[in-house]
């Protein structure tokens, strides 16, 4: 995939990772639009090929009682309103067929989740939809089976696809991210690390997800150290409070911070 396929994108030329970032789920309009404002300031600052991130609507909830969304159409419609002020591109991920008609009227990528990329109709609808679509990999399956996902796009006729690597299942309760995938991927597709969703714990006795934001930068450091095309990376402004994955977000006071250091990295990783 050639990341200049994607409408608004800048800094291709720069020689650093693309970045995917913004919030687990669209809450608002102004918290999409502060978050937004801050991270386009960074990427510019520092060249980084951006992607505003934003989920329209969280199906894969934990619990019947959890914050699904604001609304389709109205969360939609604040994900167009990120694009138009700050002309970046943005990413949602989709659920369902119908979905992906309806948020490729409003989005640049759509993001097929890790637990529903083995869905062929999806993924196909995706495809179809002619935007650039972000495949997840599923938490129960190997770096090598992420060939027949990409297949299954490129057998649509569309060749604008990424895999995304959001850690693997390690024991009931824990992920780990086994960084072997990330060559043997970018032998399929451009490859992506999702540092913050790698660091969850999922399945807590709660019904809600805990996480290790504090591991963070060092999963992103090594991402970076090993070649990774792209690092995708949850932020908020106010995680403690956030209506999603919270537990596992990088606080938006500290994204400057560990953008400056990836960067760097990727420097020192480009002379090599």
């Amino acid at each position: 995939m050639n990341i200049q396929h994607i409408p608004q994108i800048k800094h291709t030329d720069s020689g650093n990772f693309f970045l995917l970032a913004g919030p687990c789920a669209i809450e608002g309009e102004e918290m999409a639009l502060r978050i937004a404002e801050k991270l386009v300031g960074i990427t510019d600052k520092l060249q980084i090929p951006y992607v505003f991130k934003g989920s329209f609507k969280k199906a894969n909830r934990s619990r019947i009682d959890s914050f699904s969304g604001i609304g389709d159409e109205k969360a939609l419609k604040i994900l167009r309103k990120v694009s138009e002020t700050f002309h970046v591109p943005t990413v949602t991920d989709i659920h369902t067929n119908e979905d992906a008609d309806m948020a490729a009227q409003y989005v640049d990528v759509l993001q097929i989740p890790a637990f529903l990329v083995r869905q062929t109709d999806l993924v196909v609808a995706a495809a179809n939809t002619g935007k650039t679509v972000n495949l997840k990999k599923g938490q129960f399956m190997s770096p090598e089976s992420m060939k027949h996902a990409v297949q299954k796009v490129l057998d649509c006729n569309n060749e604008n696809v990424m895999v995304t690597d959001r850690g693997t299942m390690f024991g009931y309760q824990d992920m780990i991210v086994d960084f072997r995938g990330i060559p043997t991927m970018q032998q399929y597709a451009s490859t992506v690390l999702d540092v913050t969703h790698s660091l969850q714990q999922p399945n807590q006795t709660a019904g809600v997800t805990g996480g290790r934001p504090d591991m963070i930068e060092t999963v992103a450091k090594a991402g970076i150290a090993v070649g990774v095309d792209g690092i995708f990376i949850e932020t908020h402004f106010d995680p403690a409070n956030a209506k999603s994955d919270g537990a596992n977000m990088l606080h938006l006071d500290y994204f400057e911070g560990l953008m400056n250091k990836l960067v760097a990295i990727r420097k020192t990783v480009n002379a090599f």
